[in-house]
Protein backbone atom coordinates (compact mmCIF):
# COMPACT_ATOMS: atom_id res chain seq x y z
CA UNK A 1 0.00 0.00 0.00
CA UNK A 2 1.45 3.62 -1.24
CA UNK A 3 2.30 6.07 1.60
CA UNK A 4 1.49 3.25 4.57
CA UNK A 5 4.28 5.03 6.25
CA UNK A 6 3.00 8.36 6.46
CA UNK A 7 -0.35 7.48 6.99
CA UNK A 8 0.62 5.46 10.34
CA UNK A 9 2.44 8.64 11.31
CA UNK A 10 -0.74 10.63 10.85
CA UNK A 11 -2.75 7.88 12.85
CA UNK A 12 -0.03 8.67 15.58
CA UNK A 13 -0.41 12.22 15.68
CA UNK A 14 -4.13 12.26 15.79
CA UNK A 15 -4.00 9.53 19.01
CA UNK A 16 -1.99 11.96 20.51
CA UNK A 17 -4.04 14.80 19.95
CA UNK A 18 -7.16 13.22 21.66
CA UNK A 19 -4.71 12.24 24.62
CA UNK A 20 -5.58 16.14 25.27
CA UNK A 21 -3.33 17.37 27.70
CA UNK A 22 -2.52 13.90 29.15
CA UNK A 23 -4.26 11.58 31.13
CA UNK A 24 -3.51 13.28 34.38
CA UNK A 25 -4.99 16.55 33.42
CA UNK A 26 -7.51 14.96 31.70
CA UNK A 27 -8.49 13.18 35.48
CA UNK A 28 -8.60 16.51 36.96
CA UNK A 29 -10.70 18.07 34.31
CA UNK A 30 -13.03 14.61 35.56
CA UNK A 31 -12.56 14.95 38.71
CA UNK A 32 -13.96 18.53 39.01
CA UNK A 33 -17.44 17.49 37.77
CA UNK A 34 -16.56 18.45 33.89
CA UNK A 35 -16.25 17.36 30.54
CA UNK A 36 -13.92 17.61 28.74
CA UNK A 37 -13.36 18.95 25.38
CA UNK A 38 -13.91 16.35 23.26
CA UNK A 39 -16.95 14.64 25.45
CA UNK A 40 -17.97 18.07 25.18
CA UNK A 41 -17.86 18.35 21.41
CA UNK A 42 -19.62 14.78 20.90
CA UNK A 43 -22.71 15.10 22.62
CA UNK A 44 -23.42 18.58 22.15
CA UNK A 45 -23.12 17.81 18.20
CA UNK A 46 -25.75 15.11 16.60
CA UNK A 47 -24.25 11.64 16.40
CA UNK A 48 -21.91 10.85 14.31
CA UNK A 49 -21.54 14.34 12.71
CA UNK A 50 -18.85 15.91 14.17
CA UNK A 51 -15.73 16.30 11.64
CA UNK A 52 -12.44 18.17 13.29
CA UNK A 53 -10.74 20.30 11.42
CA UNK A 54 -6.76 20.98 12.24
CA UNK A 55 -6.77 18.01 14.50
CA UNK A 56 -3.06 17.67 13.97
CA UNK A 57 -1.88 21.20 14.61
CA UNK A 58 0.27 21.54 17.90
CA UNK A 59 3.54 21.38 18.66
CA UNK A 60 5.39 18.53 18.06
CA UNK A 61 8.25 17.27 20.69
CA UNK A 62 11.15 15.82 18.45
CA UNK A 63 14.81 13.49 19.05
CA UNK A 64 17.78 13.69 18.30
CA UNK A 65 17.08 12.29 14.78
CA UNK A 66 13.93 14.29 14.01
CA UNK A 67 11.74 11.32 15.04
CA UNK A 68 8.39 12.69 16.89
CA UNK A 69 8.66 11.59 20.31
CA UNK A 70 5.39 13.25 21.64
CA UNK A 71 2.89 16.01 20.75
CA UNK A 72 1.08 18.29 22.63
CA UNK A 73 -2.02 19.47 20.65
CA UNK A 74 -3.37 23.25 20.50
CA UNK A 75 -6.17 24.11 23.46
CA UNK A 76 -9.02 24.59 20.73
CA UNK A 77 -10.78 22.27 18.69
CA UNK A 78 -13.50 23.35 16.14
CA UNK A 79 -14.86 21.48 13.15
CA UNK A 80 -18.07 21.17 10.96
CA UNK A 81 -21.61 19.23 12.99
CA UNK A 82 -24.84 19.35 12.72
CA UNK A 83 -27.15 20.18 15.33
CA UNK A 84 -30.78 18.89 15.04
CA UNK A 85 -29.64 17.88 11.36
CA UNK A 86 -28.75 21.78 10.69
CA UNK A 87 -25.21 22.12 9.76
CA UNK A 88 -22.99 24.74 12.38
CA UNK A 89 -19.53 25.35 13.48
CA UNK A 90 -18.69 23.71 16.43
CA UNK A 91 -15.05 24.79 18.73
CA UNK A 92 -14.26 24.21 22.19
CA UNK A 93 -11.58 24.92 24.53
CA UNK A 94 -9.01 22.52 25.99
CA UNK A 95 -8.09 23.84 29.60
CA UNK A 96 -6.23 19.82 30.25
CA UNK A 97 -3.80 21.78 27.79
CA UNK A 98 -2.05 24.94 29.58
CA UNK A 99 -5.60 25.92 30.76
CA UNK A 100 -6.01 27.93 27.57
CA UNK A 101 -3.26 30.13 27.96
CA UNK A 102 -1.81 32.06 24.72
CA UNK A 103 1.31 29.87 25.01
CA UNK A 104 -0.52 26.71 24.10
CA UNK A 105 -3.07 28.24 21.48
CA UNK A 106 -2.20 28.59 17.48
CA UNK A 107 -4.19 31.64 17.16
CA UNK A 108 -5.09 30.91 13.57
CA UNK A 109 -7.74 28.30 14.09
CA UNK A 110 -9.87 30.38 16.46
CA UNK A 111 -9.95 32.06 13.63
CA UNK A 112 -10.33 29.73 11.23
CA UNK A 113 -13.40 29.10 12.83
CA UNK A 114 -15.05 32.12 13.15
CA UNK A 115 -14.40 33.16 9.26
CA UNK A 116 -15.82 29.62 8.22
CA UNK A 117 -18.98 30.30 9.79
CA UNK A 118 -19.01 33.79 8.45
CA UNK A 119 -18.25 33.14 4.56
CA UNK A 120 -20.25 29.98 4.74
CA UNK A 121 -23.31 30.94 6.55
CA UNK A 122 -23.23 28.58 9.58
CA UNK A 123 -23.68 29.10 13.07
CA UNK A 124 -20.97 28.98 14.99
CA UNK A 125 -21.05 27.20 19.17
CA UNK A 126 -18.38 28.27 21.40
CA UNK A 127 -17.70 25.93 24.03
CA UNK A 128 -15.52 28.30 26.02
CA UNK A 129 -13.12 27.09 29.07
CA UNK A 130 -10.53 29.08 30.14
CA UNK A 131 -8.35 32.32 28.72
CA UNK A 132 -9.41 31.14 25.19
CA UNK A 133 -6.41 31.59 24.21
CA UNK A 134 -5.86 35.26 26.12
CA UNK A 135 -2.57 36.33 27.60
CA UNK A 136 0.15 34.44 29.66
CA UNK A 137 2.82 36.12 31.59
CA UNK A 138 4.82 33.01 31.05
CA UNK A 139 4.58 33.37 26.92
CA UNK A 140 6.36 36.85 27.45
CA UNK A 141 9.43 35.46 28.47
CA UNK A 142 10.08 32.93 25.77
CA UNK A 143 8.96 35.48 23.09
CA UNK A 144 11.90 37.38 24.72
CA UNK A 145 9.54 40.61 23.63
CA UNK A 146 6.10 42.27 24.64
CA UNK A 147 3.61 43.22 22.00
CA UNK A 148 0.89 46.00 21.52
CA UNK A 149 -2.40 44.26 22.53
CA UNK A 150 -4.55 43.30 18.97
CA UNK A 151 -7.13 40.55 18.55
CA UNK A 152 -5.97 38.41 15.33
CA UNK A 153 -9.22 37.40 13.77
CA UNK A 154 -11.80 39.71 15.57
CA UNK A 155 -13.14 40.97 12.78
CA UNK A 156 -14.72 37.73 11.78
CA UNK A 157 -16.26 38.02 15.25
CA UNK A 158 -17.79 41.00 14.22
CA UNK A 159 -19.19 40.14 10.94
CA UNK A 160 -20.55 36.85 12.53
CA UNK A 161 -22.87 38.92 15.27
CA UNK A 162 -24.16 40.87 11.80
CA UNK A 163 -24.42 37.52 9.94
CA UNK A 164 -25.18 34.07 11.15
CA UNK A 165 -26.77 33.09 14.98
CA UNK A 166 -23.87 33.02 17.32
CA UNK A 167 -23.71 30.48 20.66
CA UNK A 168 -21.25 30.43 23.42
CA UNK A 169 -21.37 28.32 26.65
CA UNK A 170 -19.54 29.24 29.30
CA UNK A 171 -18.18 25.66 30.88
CA UNK A 172 -16.21 26.59 33.48
CA UNK A 173 -13.53 29.68 34.38
CA UNK A 174 -13.21 32.13 31.53
CA UNK A 175 -11.29 35.59 31.50
CA UNK A 176 -9.88 38.03 29.29
CA UNK A 177 -10.35 37.26 25.72
CA UNK A 178 -12.24 33.87 26.95
CA UNK A 179 -14.74 36.23 28.66
CA UNK A 180 -15.24 38.70 25.45
CA UNK A 181 -15.70 35.42 23.41
CA UNK A 182 -18.08 34.70 25.82
CA UNK A 183 -20.57 37.61 25.22
CA UNK A 184 -19.56 38.27 21.75
CA UNK A 185 -22.81 36.16 21.12
CA UNK A 186 -26.44 36.51 20.83
CA UNK A 187 -26.86 33.70 23.28
CA UNK A 188 -24.77 33.16 26.26
CA UNK A 189 -24.97 30.88 29.43
CA UNK A 190 -22.85 30.18 32.32
CA UNK A 191 -23.49 26.79 34.26
CA UNK A 192 -23.97 27.41 38.40
CA UNK A 193 -21.41 26.52 40.74
CA UNK A 194 -19.33 25.87 37.28
CA UNK A 195 -18.56 28.69 35.23
CA UNK A 196 -17.03 31.91 36.40
CA UNK A 197 -16.37 35.07 34.40
CA UNK A 198 -14.32 37.98 35.20
CA UNK A 199 -12.31 40.94 33.24
CA UNK A 200 -9.26 39.62 35.41
CA UNK A 201 -9.36 36.66 37.82
CA UNK A 202 -9.31 37.00 41.89
CA UNK A 203 -5.38 36.38 41.71
CA UNK A 204 -4.74 39.84 39.43
CA UNK A 205 -7.84 41.82 41.50
CA UNK A 206 -5.67 40.96 44.58
CA UNK A 207 -3.72 43.35 43.99
CA UNK A 208 -5.82 45.90 43.97
CA UNK A 209 -7.01 45.01 47.54
CA UNK A 210 -10.01 42.73 46.45
CA UNK A 211 -8.97 39.34 48.19
CA UNK A 212 -12.61 37.45 46.57
CA UNK A 213 -13.10 33.82 45.04
CA UNK A 214 -14.19 32.72 41.88
CA UNK A 215 -17.86 32.72 43.00
CA UNK A 216 -17.52 35.69 45.06
CA UNK A 217 -15.82 38.06 41.93
CA UNK A 218 -17.48 36.52 38.96
CA UNK A 219 -19.80 33.68 39.31
CA UNK A 220 -22.91 32.45 37.22
CA UNK A 221 -25.12 34.37 39.72
CA UNK A 222 -23.56 37.69 39.21
CA UNK A 223 -23.53 37.77 35.74
CA UNK A 224 -26.90 36.48 34.62
CA UNK A 225 -28.30 39.43 36.95
CA UNK A 226 -26.00 42.43 35.48
CA UNK A 227 -26.81 41.13 31.55
CA UNK A 228 -23.51 39.65 30.52
CA UNK A 229 -25.18 36.72 30.38
CA UNK A 230 -28.33 35.63 28.98
CA UNK A 231 -29.26 32.35 31.33
CA UNK A 232 -27.60 30.23 33.99
CA UNK A 233 -28.20 26.17 33.62
CA UNK A 234 -27.69 23.67 36.05
CA UNK A 235 -25.65 21.15 34.41
CA UNK A 236 -23.56 20.92 31.32
CA UNK A 237 -26.15 18.62 29.31
CA UNK A 238 -28.32 21.57 30.18
CA UNK A 239 -26.04 24.03 28.43
CA UNK A 240 -26.09 22.22 25.60
CA UNK A 241 -30.00 21.58 25.21
CA UNK A 242 -30.77 25.10 26.09
CA UNK A 243 -28.29 25.98 22.74
CA UNK A 244 -29.98 23.55 20.41
CA UNK A 245 -33.47 24.95 21.46
CA UNK A 246 -32.33 28.64 20.83
CA UNK A 247 -31.03 27.84 17.39
CA UNK A 248 -33.84 25.75 16.56
CA UNK A 249 -36.09 29.45 16.41
CA UNK A 250 -33.35 31.01 14.15
CA UNK A 251 -32.67 30.84 10.59
CA UNK A 252 -29.19 29.79 9.59
CA UNK A 253 -28.08 33.25 8.75
CA UNK A 254 -29.39 36.52 8.40
CA UNK A 255 -31.79 36.96 5.53
CA UNK A 256 -32.17 32.54 5.22
CA UNK A 257 -36.16 31.91 5.61
CA UNK A 258 -37.14 31.16 9.13
CA UNK A 259 -38.12 27.20 9.76
CA UNK A 260 -41.59 26.20 10.51
CA UNK A 261 -42.38 23.10 12.70
CA UNK A 262 -45.58 21.15 12.93
CA UNK A 263 -47.80 21.59 15.17
CA UNK A 264 -51.20 20.19 16.11
CA UNK A 265 -51.72 23.54 18.58
CA UNK A 266 -54.52 24.97 16.54
CA UNK A 267 -54.78 28.01 15.33
CA UNK A 268 -58.63 29.01 16.74
CA UNK A 269 -58.13 27.43 20.19
CA UNK A 270 -59.55 29.94 22.71
CA UNK A 271 -58.38 29.62 26.43
CA UNK A 272 -61.22 30.55 29.20
CA UNK A 273 -58.89 31.24 31.68
CA UNK A 274 -57.35 34.52 30.09
CA UNK A 275 -60.92 36.25 30.74
CA UNK A 276 -59.68 36.24 34.45
CA UNK A 277 -56.08 36.75 33.85
CA UNK A 278 -56.49 40.28 34.58
CA UNK A 279 -57.84 41.45 37.56
CA UNK A 280 -59.99 44.46 37.89
CA UNK A 281 -58.21 45.96 40.26
CA UNK A 282 -55.57 47.86 38.28
CA UNK A 283 -52.96 47.37 41.11
CA UNK A 284 -53.08 44.22 41.14
CA UNK A 285 -50.63 42.14 39.32
CA UNK A 286 -50.87 39.30 37.46
CA UNK A 287 -48.86 36.29 35.82
CA UNK A 288 -48.01 37.63 32.45
CA UNK A 289 -46.09 34.51 31.77
CA UNK A 290 -49.12 32.63 32.14
CA UNK A 291 -50.25 34.02 29.06
CA UNK A 292 -47.64 34.17 27.03
CA UNK A 293 -48.29 30.24 27.36
CA UNK A 294 -51.74 30.56 26.78
CA UNK A 295 -51.64 31.75 23.90
CA UNK A 296 -48.11 30.73 22.28
CA UNK A 297 -48.10 27.58 20.51
CA UNK A 298 -47.97 24.93 23.73
CA UNK A 299 -44.44 24.10 25.01
CA UNK A 300 -43.25 26.96 22.87
CA UNK A 301 -42.23 29.52 25.23
CA UNK A 302 -37.90 29.80 25.41
CA UNK A 303 -37.64 32.49 27.75
CA UNK A 304 -34.12 34.60 27.43
CA UNK A 305 -32.31 36.72 30.07
CA UNK A 306 -34.96 36.02 32.49
CA UNK A 307 -32.87 37.24 36.06
CA UNK A 308 -32.25 40.71 35.04
CA UNK A 309 -33.94 43.42 33.14
CA UNK A 310 -36.87 41.75 34.86
CA UNK A 311 -39.77 44.32 34.14
CA UNK A 312 -39.67 42.76 30.67
CA UNK A 313 -39.76 39.42 29.40
CA UNK A 314 -37.52 38.49 26.36
CA UNK A 315 -38.75 34.93 24.81
CA UNK A 316 -38.53 33.36 21.31
CA UNK A 317 -41.69 31.17 20.93
CA UNK A 318 -44.13 29.77 17.84
CA UNK A 319 -47.53 30.92 16.59
CA UNK A 320 -48.83 27.87 14.79
CA UNK A 321 -45.35 26.59 14.21
CA UNK A 322 -43.77 29.71 13.29
CA UNK A 323 -41.09 30.99 15.59
CA UNK A 324 -41.49 34.61 16.70
CA UNK A 325 -39.76 36.88 19.47
CA UNK A 326 -41.29 37.90 22.39
CA UNK A 327 -41.80 41.40 24.21
CA UNK A 328 -43.87 41.28 26.76
CA UNK A 329 -44.32 43.81 30.13
CA UNK A 330 -43.93 41.78 34.11
CA UNK A 331 -46.35 43.37 36.09
CA UNK A 332 -44.88 41.65 38.94
CA UNK A 333 -41.44 43.00 38.97
CA UNK A 334 -41.97 47.10 39.74
CA UNK A 335 -45.00 46.79 37.82
CA UNK A 336 -43.44 46.51 34.62
CA UNK A 337 -41.65 50.33 34.98
CA UNK A 338 -38.98 49.95 32.89
CA UNK A 339 -35.66 50.46 34.09
CA UNK A 340 -32.21 50.97 33.05
CA UNK A 341 -31.56 47.43 32.88
CA UNK A 342 -34.92 46.63 30.89
CA UNK A 343 -34.46 49.36 28.29
CA UNK A 344 -30.96 47.58 27.86
CA UNK A 345 -32.64 44.86 27.70
CA UNK A 346 -35.10 45.06 25.18
CA UNK A 347 -32.64 47.00 22.92
CA UNK A 348 -30.58 43.64 22.69
CA UNK A 349 -33.91 41.78 22.25
CA UNK A 350 -35.19 43.84 19.10
CA UNK A 351 -31.85 43.83 17.66
CA UNK A 352 -31.48 39.87 18.01
CA UNK A 353 -35.02 39.52 16.38
CA UNK A 354 -34.01 42.39 13.37
CA UNK A 355 -30.55 40.72 12.50
CA UNK A 356 -32.68 37.33 11.75
CA UNK A 357 -35.86 38.85 10.69
CA UNK A 358 -38.28 37.53 13.48
CA UNK A 359 -41.28 39.16 13.86
CA UNK A 360 -41.99 40.87 16.89
CA UNK A 361 -45.30 40.02 19.58
CA UNK A 362 -45.59 42.70 22.24
CA UNK A 363 -47.43 42.16 24.83
CA UNK A 364 -47.81 45.91 26.77
CA UNK A 365 -48.65 46.55 30.43
CA UNK A 366 -46.10 49.41 31.24
CA UNK A 367 -46.67 52.16 33.52
CA UNK A 368 -43.63 54.29 32.21
CA UNK A 369 -40.19 54.32 33.28
CA UNK A 370 -38.78 53.75 36.41
CA UNK A 371 -38.69 57.13 38.54
CA UNK A 372 -37.21 58.06 41.55
CA UNK A 373 -33.38 59.06 42.45
CA UNK A 374 -32.01 55.58 41.88
CA UNK A 375 -33.59 55.55 38.44
CA UNK A 376 -32.01 58.86 38.06
CA UNK A 377 -28.57 58.17 38.56
CA UNK A 378 -28.98 55.15 36.50
CA UNK A 379 -29.70 57.12 33.37
CA UNK A 380 -32.80 55.66 33.09
CA UNK A 381 -34.20 58.26 30.32
CA UNK A 382 -31.40 57.25 28.14
CA UNK A 383 -31.50 53.85 28.16
CA UNK A 384 -35.31 53.94 27.48
CA UNK A 385 -34.59 56.33 24.49
CA UNK A 386 -32.22 53.93 23.06
CA UNK A 387 -34.44 51.42 23.58
CA UNK A 388 -37.65 53.48 21.95
CA UNK A 389 -35.00 54.56 19.06
CA UNK A 390 -34.45 50.46 18.58
CA UNK A 391 -38.08 49.75 18.30
CA UNK A 392 -38.64 52.88 15.73
CA UNK A 393 -35.85 51.72 13.93
CA UNK A 394 -36.83 47.90 13.58
CA UNK A 395 -37.78 46.77 9.84
CA UNK A 396 -39.54 43.24 11.21
CA UNK A 397 -43.43 43.04 11.36
CA UNK A 398 -44.94 44.22 14.39
CA UNK A 399 -47.93 43.16 16.60
CA UNK A 400 -48.97 44.52 19.56
CA UNK A 401 -51.52 43.47 22.32
CA UNK A 402 -52.21 46.28 24.97
CA UNK A 403 -53.23 44.07 27.94
CA UNK A 404 -53.01 47.01 30.63
CA UNK A 405 -51.56 50.00 31.13
CA UNK A 406 -49.37 51.97 28.27
CA UNK A 407 -48.58 55.59 30.41
CA UNK A 408 -45.91 58.01 29.01
CA UNK A 409 -42.34 57.89 26.51
CA UNK A 410 -42.02 54.36 27.84
CA UNK A 411 -45.63 53.48 27.32
CA UNK A 412 -45.12 54.75 23.49
CA UNK A 413 -42.69 52.06 22.99
CA UNK A 414 -44.75 49.32 22.69
CA UNK A 415 -44.07 49.81 18.63
CA UNK A 416 -43.10 52.52 15.80
CA UNK A 417 -46.55 54.33 15.67
CA UNK A 418 -45.24 55.39 11.99
CA UNK A 419 -46.00 52.23 10.31
CA UNK A 420 -48.92 49.98 10.42
CA UNK A 421 -50.42 49.00 13.36
CA UNK A 422 -51.04 45.34 13.60
CA UNK A 423 -52.12 46.16 17.26
CA UNK A 424 -55.13 44.47 19.63
CA UNK A 425 -56.30 46.14 23.07
CA UNK A 426 -58.12 44.05 25.71
CA UNK A 427 -61.04 45.21 27.74
CA UNK A 428 -58.44 46.01 30.48
CA UNK A 429 -56.43 48.77 28.37
CA UNK A 430 -55.64 51.76 30.31
CA UNK A 431 -53.42 54.46 28.58
CA UNK A 432 -52.67 58.47 28.91
CA UNK A 433 -49.50 60.37 28.76
CA UNK A 434 -49.77 59.43 32.71
CA UNK A 435 -51.48 57.37 35.20
CA UNK A 436 -54.67 58.98 36.13
CA UNK A 437 -53.88 57.48 40.41
CA UNK A 438 -51.85 60.27 42.17
CA UNK A 439 -52.59 62.60 39.24
CA UNK A 440 -56.17 63.60 39.90
CA UNK A 441 -55.17 65.55 43.12
CA UNK A 442 -52.94 67.82 41.50
CA UNK A 443 -54.87 68.61 38.75
CA UNK A 444 -58.11 69.30 40.86
CA UNK A 445 -56.36 70.60 44.00
CA UNK A 446 -58.02 73.70 44.02
CA UNK A 447 -61.80 72.66 42.92
CA UNK A 448 -61.25 70.15 45.97
CA UNK A 449 -59.93 73.01 48.17
CA UNK A 450 -63.61 74.39 47.88
CA UNK A 451 -65.81 71.23 48.12
CA UNK A 452 -67.96 71.07 51.28
CA UNK A 453 -66.80 67.05 51.21
CA UNK A 454 -63.28 66.82 49.33
CA UNK A 455 -63.53 62.55 49.95
CA UNK A 456 -66.92 62.58 48.24
CA UNK A 457 -66.03 65.43 45.58
CA UNK A 458 -63.12 63.28 44.77
CA UNK A 459 -65.15 60.37 44.27
CA UNK A 460 -67.14 61.82 41.87
CA UNK A 461 -63.82 62.81 39.49
CA UNK A 462 -62.73 59.84 39.83
CA UNK A 463 -66.16 58.02 38.85
CA UNK A 464 -66.25 60.69 35.63
CA UNK A 465 -62.53 59.77 34.70
CA UNK A 466 -62.93 56.35 34.61
CA UNK A 467 -65.65 56.62 32.18
CA UNK A 468 -63.09 59.07 29.80
CA UNK A 469 -60.26 55.95 30.17
CA UNK A 470 -62.52 53.28 28.47
CA UNK A 471 -60.68 52.09 25.68
CA UNK A 472 -63.95 52.08 23.86
CA UNK A 473 -63.73 55.81 24.07
CA UNK A 474 -60.33 55.59 22.38
CA UNK A 475 -61.56 53.24 20.16
CA UNK A 476 -64.22 55.78 19.30
CA UNK A 477 -61.69 57.70 17.89
CA UNK A 478 -59.74 55.07 16.12
CA UNK A 479 -56.82 55.34 18.25
CA UNK A 480 -56.60 52.00 18.92
CA UNK A 481 -57.57 49.83 15.84
CA UNK A 482 -59.20 47.11 17.80
CA UNK A 483 -60.69 45.88 21.77
CA UNK A 484 -60.55 41.92 21.35
CA UNK A 485 -61.92 39.58 23.58
CA UNK A 486 -58.53 38.05 25.35
CA UNK A 487 -59.52 34.84 24.25
CA UNK A 488 -59.14 36.14 20.43
CA UNK A 489 -55.64 37.02 20.83
CA UNK A 490 -53.72 33.15 19.97
CA UNK A 491 -56.44 33.71 16.83
CA UNK A 492 -55.03 36.70 15.72
CA UNK A 493 -51.68 36.20 16.20
CA UNK A 494 -51.03 33.05 14.47
CA UNK A 495 -53.40 35.42 11.62
CA UNK A 496 -50.60 37.48 11.72
CA UNK A 497 -47.72 35.32 12.06
CA UNK A 498 -48.93 33.56 8.86
CA UNK A 499 -49.57 36.54 7.12
CA UNK A 500 -45.86 38.00 7.52
CA UNK A 501 -44.12 34.79 8.07
CA UNK A 502 -45.81 32.04 6.14
CA UNK A 503 -47.48 34.07 2.97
Amino acid sequence: MGWKKELAEKKKREALAEKMGGEEKVARQHSRGKLDVRQRLLKMADAGSFREIGKLAGKGHYDADGELEDFTPANFVFGKATVDGAPVVLAGDDFTVRGGAADAAIWRKGMLAEQMAHEYGLPIIRLIDGTGGGGSVKSLEDMGLTYVPFLPGWEHVVKNLESVPVVSLALGSVAGLGAARVVASHYSLMVKGMSHMFTAGPAVVAAIGENLDKEALGGADIHARNGAVDDVVESEKAAFEAARTFLSYLPSKAGAPLKRVETKDGIERRDESLLKAVPEDRQKAYSMRAILKSVMDRDSLFEIGKLWGRSAITALARLDGWPVAVLASDPSHLGGSWTADTARKVERFVKLANTFGLPVVHFVDNPGFMIGLEAEKAATIRFGVDALNGIYTSKVPWATVVVRKAYGVAGAAMSDHTRFQYRFAWPSGDWGSLPLEGGIEVAYKSELEKADDPEAHLAAIRARLDKVRSPFRTAEAFMIEDVIDPRETRPLLCEFANLVVGS
